[in-house]
């Protein structure tokens, strides 16, 4: 089975401001009755681009269900674990069952991804009717295929008939999607290629990106979501009709886009079944009484980065960064107690006796900031991986080892001896205990719940305390110009 990779991001061209962030657990969903005649229930195509959070059994990104065995869906399932497959799947008014289940998996939790449905049941040839693509490359090698039947009828522009966006519903609502959606177009009458909504970077070529879709001729019952207003996440640009927002709200419309990655934690790399991801894989929370603990999807190997860890429950907690480009990750799901188990790591630990720790490259604590404030306490990182120096501090004030601790001006840092030899650093958190939560935030998390939303001194991210002068976000933009 072929893994399909991240699409690495290009810069310049059109530029996606926002998505939507979708948390399964939240049960959310986007939906709305097909608002008049269709342009043709033979002739469409839908286009989206998403990334995936937490990996359950089934997501889906688009479906309509009628009674029965009617339905259309277009989902993820996992068939083993972390093993993402693409499968489109509907079932028509004359019985014909549609099953196309792709021989690739769409895993990559650090990735944008783009799929274009283009059906056209007119065709001749069982191939040309339905056309699935993936960052523009179509897909002809198939677990499962089967295909519609000539002339056979889909139901996705079918008028009155609902249209929802991050779940089936047959009666009962599952398979809730779980991550980012951004750009979300059906065109309702034509049978599109991809190079209607992206196209391959002029300087990079294997790179695909998006293009402006809003020119396109979207047909009767067609839509555009572009996810621009977060009190209307709902909107359709394309002017047919809003969709309904159930379990959405404002904090939902995120800045991690098709145009702007950010980091995130990585939910497969490691994996325990005792800890989980959730909110676009920012939130963390463990059910085991030992130490579980996860990457970052991104590595820094030089400039000037910003953090931030927000505690809400538990026990104890970790947070920092991990040398050798996470190659010394054993200790992720590691039992070990007391946590001083990084060869190479740089990290803030809170205990629960109620004190905050710093714990250098397997060393015991050396230095301690008093009494930690527990619940909704934000913890703050300021890497300089030039220098080799790192700060942390707490709700809006840095800690300090000597004197006056400044990161902007680069004055007592709390570690100034780290190795760039070992470079890249990841960033790296761990819980400790039954009901321990909490958020990271590496600038494209809006579920960390923030009240103040800074950005960077680029304009990215939004954060609850200001990044220091000269310290930024972890995204692809800042990634290409600092990192």
């Amino acid at each position: 089975m072929i893994i399909v990779p991240a699409n690495t991001l290009a810069a310049g061209g059109f530029s996606v401001d926002n998505s939507c962030r979708f948390n399964d657990g939240d049960s959310p969903q986007l939906h709305r009755s097909q608002p008049g005649t269709p342009t043709s229930t033979k002739i469409f195509t839908w286009s989206g681009w998403f990334k995936l959070g937490s990996s359950t059994s089934q997501i889906t990104l688009a479906s309509s269900f009628t009674s029965g065995s009617i339905y259309d869906q277009i989902k993820i399932m996992a068939l083993a674990t972390h093993n993402q497959v693409l499968r489109i799947e509907a079932g028509s008014n004359e019985g014909n069952a549609i099953d196309l289940k792709a021989s690739l998996s769409l895993r990559d939790p650090s990735a944008w991804y783009h799929l274009v449905l283009a059906v056209d049941t007119s065709q001749g040839v069982a191939a040309n009717r339905d056309k699935v693509y993936i960052n523009g490359t179509q897909i002809t090698s198939w677990q499962t295929e089967t295909h519609s039947t000539q002339n056979d009828t889909w139901h996705m522009n079918a008028s009155g008939k609902t249209i929802k966006v991050g779940v089936y519903d047959n009666g009962t609502p599952q398979d809730f999607f779980d991550g980012y959606l951004a750009e979300v177009v059906q065109v309702d009458g034509q049978q599109l290629t991809p190079t209607s909504f992206g196209e391959y970077d002029e300087d990079s070529p294997t790179i695909w990106k998006p293009i402006n879709v809003s020119t396109l001729t979207f047909g009767n019952n067609g839509y555009y979501m572009d996810f621009e207003d977060s009190s209307a996440l709902g909107n359709d640009v394309a002017g047919k009709g809003d969709f309904t927002v159930a379990n959405l709200a404002a904090a939902d419309q995120a800045t991690d886009t098709p145009t702007n990655n950010f980091c995130v934690l990585n939910s497969i790399n490691p994996r325990h079944s005792d800890l989980t991801m959730s909110e676009g894989n920012c939130a963390l929370a463990s059910s085991n009484g030992q130490w579980l603990g996860v990457s970052s999807t991104m590595a820094v190997s030089r400039g000037k980065w910003y953090a931030e860890w927000k505690y809400i429950s538990g026990h104890n907690m970790k947070f920092g960064i991990v040398g050798n480009g996470g190659a010394d990750v054993a200790w992720l799901t590691a039992n070990v107690s007391y946590g001083g188990y990084l060869p190479v790591g740089y990290e803030y630990q809170y205990n629960n006796s109620g004190t905050g720790y710093r714990v250098n490259n397997n060393v015991s604590p050396s230095w301690s900031n008093g009494s930690f404030s527990s619940a909704d306490s934000i913890i703050m990182m300021a890497f300089d991986a030039d220098a080799g120096k790192i700060w942390w501090g707490r709700d809006g004030t840095w800690f300090n080892n000597t004197g006056t601790a400044n990161p902007a001006t680069g004055s007592d840092a709390s570690t100034s001896s780290i190795s760039s030899d070992n470079a890249p650093y990841i960033i790296s958190c761990a819980l400790e205990g039954s009901g321990s939560t909490g958020f990271v935030n590496f600038g494209g998390c809006s579920a960390f719940a923030i009240s103040s939303a800074v950005a960077d001194g680029d304009g990215y991210g939004a954060f609850e305390f200001a990044p220091p002068s000269g310290y930024f976000s972890i995204c692809t933009k800042n990634l290409a110009e600092y990192g």
